[in-house]
């Protein structure tokens, strides 16, 4: 970091720069903090932040956000700060990222709030959850019930419910786009359109021969559509078309085909083709829209050229593990945090959360987080035995932070830990051993540190 510093005083490093060096320093950082917890218990007592001997603060057995599992994630992106989770005994919990009960590093959170039990609330496990795009006021919550739900994020009370009639495995609302259109990854082949605006479905999307899975809106254009099916393909959908498909992606092309907007237009688009050999149930964006990121059973993830519908050819080694028919989503870090061409993707690996290099498949780093493989979960049908495993991932925004839920139970939060701060860390500790407390110098350099980790982090906003 001093070199960093130094090099943009001589001039040798612009302000962008020093801000993407630090950033992926801190993102190469990632590890477990397993001070923070998050405790969904109807009883939650201060047996849960009782301290070892040494001062370390431990949780104890038993400690979970929802008992039951939890099987999504979603941050809202404008403050990063409320973070709702869907569990798979059909309750959804807000928790306020930023509500610290001490100034301690660890600390525990406690639900703001919970789904109260309705006529129109679900029956059945939550399968995806998502902030309105354009406000956090209200989310969307989809469900095994066969339902998708509209929800006031203030008291998560469903004010809307719309029935699908088969199994709703995932959601998307677009963050541009002008129209108020749900698309909806069903048990049916046909992807559902369902009007905010006058709460009816539009028209079905048809082309799949199997279950869609997951379901994604372009970024950069409100009318283009991703889908990965059961049948392994991943399709391309323009809504403002008849014909809707565009075409589908296929594993042997590298070259793909070119048109005047980079769709396909006045080209041959291409209608057979599988992207995965086994279901496809992840299909995410890149945020500048230019690439396609998806994940398959058969344990692959692969990147498309939107440009010309191209594989890339990133491989990712033989580590990918994906078995599962819900919804599993890598996570791609926000663009600016990395220099052009570095884009870190996350992966929901089983035990593990991996961190590749998105373009070349690099394997950066195993994040690993200490856990039994068979836990046990408990929800309507009484207590059962289920196997341990990442199930969703979210990226906190305005921070280097990001979370994980595992079918166990518990949330886990990972955090940057650079050399810088351990050293500080152990400083500090023998410092307090040795004279009872901190040094006042220690203490300003630690932080002076930590305002400089935070102005660096957090993406600023200019109005012109």
């Amino acid at each position: 970091m001093h070199s960093h510093l130094l090099n943009r005083s001589t001039g040798l490093l612009g302000a962008k720069a020093l801000q993407q060096a630090e950033t992926s320093r801190l993102l190469y950082a990632l590890q477990s903090a397993p001070g923070v917890r998050f405790d969904g218990s109807d009883s939650a007592s201060t047996q849960h932040n009782h301290r070892r001997g040494n001062g370390e603060s431990v949780a104890s057995a038993g400690l979970w956000a929802q008992r039951a599992g939890v099987n999504c994630l979603a941050i809202d992106k404008f403050e990063g700060r409320y973070m709702l989770s869907g569990g798979a005994g059909s309750t959804i919990v807000l928790w306020d990222l930023e509500k610290v009960e001490n100034t301690s590093k660890d600390y525990t959170h406690r639900p703001i709030a919970a789904s109260p039990k309705s006529s129109l609330s679900h029956k059945y496990g939550i399968t995806h959850v998502s902030f309105y795009p354009f406000d956090s006021f209200a989310f969307l919550s989809s469900s095994y019930d066969h339902s998708l739900n509209i929800c006031a994020s203030e008291t998560l009370a469903t004010t809307a419910s719309f029935d699908l009639s088969s199994v709703v495995y995932s959601h998307a609302l677009s963050p541009i786009a002008s129209h108020l259109l749900v698309a909806c990854a069903t048990q049916h082949p046909a992807i559902r359109l369902i009007d905010l605006r006058s709460g009816a479905s539009l028209h079905s999307l048809a082309g799949h021969h199997g279950a869609v899975l997951s379901v994604a809106w372009s970024p950069r254009d409100e009318h283009i559509l991703a889908s990965g099916g059961a049948d392994g393909s991943v399709r391309l959908w323009d809504i403002r078309r008849s014909a809707s498909s565009i075409g589908v992606f296929d594993l042997e092309d590298s070259i793909g085909i070119t048109g005047e907007d980079g769709l396909g237009r006045d080209a041959r688009p291409q209608e057979r083709g599988k992207a995965h050999i086994g279901a496809c149930n992840g299909v995410v964006w890149t945020d500048d829209g230019n690439h396609l990121v998806t994940a398959g059973h058969d344990e692959r993830v692969r990147v498309w050229n939107i440009s010309n519908g191209s594989n890339t050819l990133s491989h990712f080694g033989p580590v990918i593990k994906n078995a599962h028919l819900s919804t599993l989503l890598p996570l791609v870090v926000p663009g600016h945090l990395t220099p052009p061409g570095k884009q870190v993707m996350f992966y929901p690996n089983e035990k593990e959360v991996l961190m590749f290099d998105l373009y070349d498949g690099a394997l950066l780093k195993r994040l690993r987080s200490p856990g039994v493989a068979i836990a046990q979960a408990r929800g309507s049908a009484g207590q059962r035995n289920i196997k341990n495993r990442v199930t969703s991932l979210a990226w906190r925004a305005g921070e280097i932070q990001m979370y994980s839920a595992h079918s166990d139970g518990v949330i886990r939060g990972w955090m940057p830990r650079t050399a810088e701060e351990e050293d500080l860390e152990t400083e500090e500790a023998a410092e307090a051993t040795g004279s009872g407390g901190e040094d006042d110098t220690r203490q300003r350099k630690r932080q002076a540190l930590d305002e400089i980790y935070r102005n660096l982090t957090r993406q600023k906003i200019t109005f012109t």
